[in-house]
């Protein structure tokens, strides 16, 4: 083992660490890979920037934009009301329909998207059905990753491994190469969720579902603890408030007084006015206010800021409803306000909205829960604007909005472009399929069409793009190359034949499925196909077998993060929602995964002869 070789595992293994360990970014982890290549000499500036001219990089980009235009245009929302429509009173029935229609539309767009928009339909269904949400969370989630093995760009492991064939000058997969694998799976992982759904069932089932039932105000209030707290207040003349900034103010701190509307006179009538940190206070304003801290003195309060108290009919505001509104929130996994404190953020500023609960394995957290770091599974309750609330889950996608009260008037938009967006999808399949426009070429012409048909914007395609996702790919695709330089693939492709070489081929797809899906535990499934993918090409060559079996298993492996809570965003998501433990992922994911893999020895042979 040479000296560059021991350079390149060592900056593997810290990568590695970073990625489990979640406290640098990914794809921050990605540019400084990068970085360190350039300045070791390890590899070229060419060799290092070459991720940045994959044309998969740009095809992933493309599917992304595709993705939010059949989110915006509503053809996504529209699956999940004929999915309700169609399943009827039966669980069984809307268990099929869900992994059914969650694994087709993720075929063709980010399954963590399809995820995230089903997560409030399948909480209303189980609401409607009365049955504990675990029954059909974790389904959800197992169809989300299934998806990613029904189409070649269903997701970026899957290109990863066929840009690795092309680079090695053998002819790439087709469009649906991987289908006949994936449908198998997915028939195989509706029958096994029909069978242990039942393990996901608590005693504390009857308390979860009506949890998660679509509630009113007052269910809310209860739930978050928020009786009592309200406070009607009106500023008199000469008030300090007056003309001062909320955020210089610093009532929450000193008082825990956290205003959240502020009802104001216009045109002879009292209107409710959003606020936020930059937000001035008037004369005659009347606050709204949230008193978290229980050992404030009201009456001192009120005489230092020379406030009136006000008559407050409702608890908690609940007869501002049509001003006011409530909701419950989760952030997503990969985004970097986790370990940030609500005030930390700077919550209200930045989204207008003000945090006042705060929800941590099922139990509503007293105190002020704005000083409380946030971890993945956290649900947060936000009052607010409802408009600003409804677009909490599209701003930067930092949050999913989980529940919303009966009191929301659900108004659907007129999805008069959705014709549209399901044309311009079929034409991109389409050109696909024909062989003859390349791949990105056809997604790019798709992603015009959509913009011509406004189906989508420029600044919602830029947003559309989960860029973090890009440069981490682009960040990995040094390490297959350095790899490859300093003779790490070899040494890895030799102990794998000392290992499962005398045993032919399938134990090799055997060592291969699990290394992958080990690594996996611990980096993300894209990351795992780049490090994977040009081994698995190398160790066929070596035992002189076809390289397509040994690609197709690392892309189906690199799907199969179904084992823990963190092995995809996709399980994260469902994590809050479903009430999971981490061991309810192991108890139920590890088994299915030994099944894929058993499906894929026996299959991808068959489908791709050795």
């Amino acid at each position: 083992m040479n000296g560059e070789l021991i350079w390149v595992l060592c900056l593997l293994m810290i990568a590695v660490v970073l990625f489990a360990t979640g406290k640098v970014r990914m794809d921050a982890v990605a540019l400084l890979v990068i970085v360190a290549f350039i300045l070791s000499g390890t590899l070229t500036m060419t060799e290092a920037l070459s991720g940045f001219s994959d044309p998969n990089v740009i095809l992933i980009a493309a599917l992304f934009i595709i993705g939010d235009g059949l989110v915006r245009t509503g053809v996504a929302t529209s699956m999940g009301s004929w999915l309700v429509k169609m399943a009827g009173s039966s669980e069984i029935k809307m268990l099929v329909l869900l992994m059914l229609t969650v694994a087709g539309l993720g075929a063709f767009m980010s399954s963590t998207g399809v995820v995230a928009i089903f997560i409030p339909v399948v909480l209303s269904v189980c609401m409607r059905m009365q049955i504990s949400p675990s029954r059909l969370m974790m389904p959800l989630s197992f169809a989300g990753l299934i998806s990613g093995m029904m189409t070649l760009v269903a997701t970026p492991p899957n290109l990863v491994v066929n840009s690795e064939l092309l680079r090695e000058g053998l002819a790439g997969f087709s469009f649906f190469s991987v289908t006949p694998l994936g449908l198998v799976i997915l028939l195989m992982g509706i029958v096994y969720m029909l069978l242990m759904r039942f393990m996901l069932k608590s005693d504390k089932d009857d308390s979860q579902r009506d949890g998660w039932k679509r509630r009113t105000f007052r269910d809310l209030i209860k739930e978050y603890r928020l009786t009592g707290r309200a406070r009607r207040l009106a500023i008199r003349p000469g008030s300090p408030l007056i003309g001062q900034r909320l955020d210089d103010l610093k009532l929450r701190e000193r008082y825990g007084a956290n205003v959240i509307g502020v009802e104001r006179w216009r045109r002879f009538r009292r209107v409710i006015v959003n606020v936020n940190g930059v937000s001035e206070f008037r004369a005659r304003d009347v606050l709204l206010i949230d008193m978290s801290a229980a050992d404030v003195d009201l009456r001192q309060f009120c005489a230092e800021q020379l406030l009136e108290p006000m008559i407050l009919r409702g608890e908690y505001f609940s007869d501002q409803a049509l001003d006011v509104g409530m909701a419950e929130v989760s952030p997503i996994p990969e985004t970097e306000l986790l370990g940030k404190t609500v005030r930390e953020i700077g919550f209200r500023t930045r989204y207008g909205l003000n945090v006042v609960g705060l929800k941590r394995d099922g139990e509503a957290m007293s105190g002020v829960v704005v000083d409380e770091p946030l971890q993945p599974g956290d649900i947060l309750l936000v009052v607010g604007n409802w408009k600003l609330i409804s677009q909490l889950g599209q701003k930067g996608r930092e949050f999913l909005v989980l529940n919303m009260p009966v009191e929301e008037s659900a108004v659907s938009p007129a999805h008069s472009q959705a014709p549209h967006a399901i044309f311009c999808l079929v034409l991109m399949v389409a050109l696909m399929l024909t062989d003859e426009i390349p791949n990105p070429v056809a997604a790019i012409t798709a992603c015009l069409l959509m913009g011509k048909f406004r189906c989508i914007d420029a600044e919602s395609a830029y947003k559309a793009i989960h860029w973090p996702s890009l440069i981490l790919i682009v960040g990995m695709m040094p390490f297959a190359l350095a790899l490859q330089k300093t003779g790490g693939v070899d040494l890895v492709v030799k102990a794998l034949l000392d290992f499962g070489g005398s045993y032919g081929p399938y134990m090799m797809l055997v060592c291969l499925f699990v290394l992958c899906a080990t690594i996996g535990l611990f980096i993300s499934n894209t990351a795992t196909a780049v490090l994977m993918a040009p081994i698995a090409l190398a160790t066929a060559k070596s035992m002189g077998v076809s390289p397509y079996p040994f690609a197709m298993v690392v892309a189906m492996a690199a799907s199969a993060a179904f084992m823990t809570p963190v092995s995809s965003p996709v399980n994260t998501l469902v994590l809050g929602p479903g009430n999971y433990q981490f061991s309810d992922f192991v108890k139920i994911g590890v088994p299915f995964t030994l099944l894929v893999m058993a499906v894929c020895v026996a299959l991808i042979p068959v489908l791709f002869p050795f």
